[in-house]
């Protein structure tokens, strides 16, 4: 199975791949902190929804333009760059007590985490031997997902009032750093592609593959914002609001390696319709579970785990599709899509969340997954038989 892999091969991976999950946590460790604050300030759940949506506005501007800059800069020094923002914007975060501000901040904190994962995704995908694609981006998933999980449970041990939470963060983001200078320059790839990904075609060769980037965008963002808020809502103490999150990642600390050996020998599109349908019976069935905490949080374990495998599935599609200058493109377009979901995502399950209260945030997630569902009858399913035999 690690035939494939030298030692460069391994010095490049570990690199990319502690450098996106260390950021991992931070991020995990921000986004419910933030939401938490709006929360207590008294904002709606659709504006703290628009809050986090700011960052996916973000990305849709940086991720393009990343190629671009790796180019200009390479990659080592981007990453660097994109690091020492990050910081900045926590520390924009932590002395600034005008909520309207915060939305300037959240832009300049989301372009720091687009360069950072665009930049880390190449450097794996590019790195990774084609047939294990898909078990090293399962790894890659996996210690994401394990920073994701770490986030949260620092949150609860931080608390969201004061100065600490965001120092915190701020410290991970910074750390960081450290794999990718222990990497030096040998251990960086180039980064190719135009200056602008050609979105039209990309979608045209892999609509499934750039709308599951979407659907993960909208439900994995949406669900770090809102899914406390809907515990704080439910009557959950903060504690255990916030540590919901925590049970979603661990889910996908467990599975993405597993789901990565499959998605090496399986048709990876029925894989990603059996996430869909899984998350869309997940959603429609986890609300009448909370009244249960322990099977309500094995549910959360499960479902999260298995709808986490719509991203690394969706990306190692893109893999086998493109490569050279084409995937450089391709893992912007993802990226890009990603922050669509980002953007829309949030302010739809906080509408759901207003409009239904609670239970309304997964009535939303239910919607959400039943669309893919949809799209993806219509692309590769019966529908598309029956049109081009109507065609023909």
């Amino acid at each position: 199975m690690f035939s494939a892999f030298d030692s460069q091969t391994w010095k490049r991976l570990a690199a990319a791949i502690s450098c996106i999950s260390i950021v991992g946590i931070g991020l995990s460790l921000v986004i419910p902190l933030l939401a938490l604050r709006l929360e207590a300030a008294g904002f709606p759940a659709h504006t703290n929804g628009l809050h986090i949506a700011v960052t996916g506005v973000a990305t849709l501007v940086g991720a393009p333009l990343t190629p671009w800059l790796a180019r200009l800069l390479g990659i080592r020094v981007l990453l660097f760059s994109a690091i020492a923002l990050g910081i900045a914007a926590l520390m924009g975060f932590a002395f600034c007590a005008d909520y309207q501000l915060w939305l300037a901040i959240r832009a300049a904190f989301g372009l720091s985490l687009t360069i950072i994962f665009v930049v880390s995704e190449y450097w794996i995908s590019a790195a990774a031997p084609p047939a294990q694609r898909g078990m090293v981006l399962g790894l890659y998933a996996t210690m994401l997902a394990l920073g994701f999980a770490i986030g949260p449970a620092l949150l609860s041990l931080t608390g969201a009032d004061g100065l600490l939470p965001f120092f915190v963060a701020a410290g991970l983001i910074g750390a960081a750093a450290i794999p990718v200078a222990l990497a030096g320059a040998a251990g960086a790839v180039k980064m190719e592609g135009p200056a602008l990904p050609n979105l039209r075609a990309i979608f045209a060769a892999a609509p499934i593959a750039l709308a599951a980037g979407l659907l993960y965008g909208a439900v994995e963002t949406g669900l770090n914002g809102l899914l406390p808020v809907f515990g704080v809502r439910s009557g959950f103490p903060q504690t255990w609001a916030t540590f919901q999150l925590t049970l979603v990642a661990l889910g996908n600390v467990v599975f993405p390696i597993p789901i990565g050996l499959v998605a090496d020998r399986l048709n990876k599109i029925w894989m990603l319709a059996f996430f869909a349908l899984f998350g869309l019976a997940g959603a429609l069935a986890l609300p009448a579970l909370a009244a249960d905490p322990t099977i309500y949080a094995f549910a959360l374990f499960f479902w999260g785990g298995l709808i986490g495998g719509l991203y690394p599935v969706g990306l190692a599609i893109l893999a086998e599709k493109f490569q050279g200058a084409r995937l450089g493109s391709a893992n912007a377009a993802y990226i890009m899509m990603y922050s669509v979901g980002m953007m829309a995502g949030p302010p739809t399950l906080g509408l759901g969340l207003d409009l239904e209260n609670p239970g309304g945030l997964f009535d939303a997630l239910a919607a959400l997954f039943l669309s893919y569902l949809a799209l993806i009858v219509a692309s590769s399913g019966p529908a598309r038989a029956i049109w081009r035999w109507r065609r023909a």
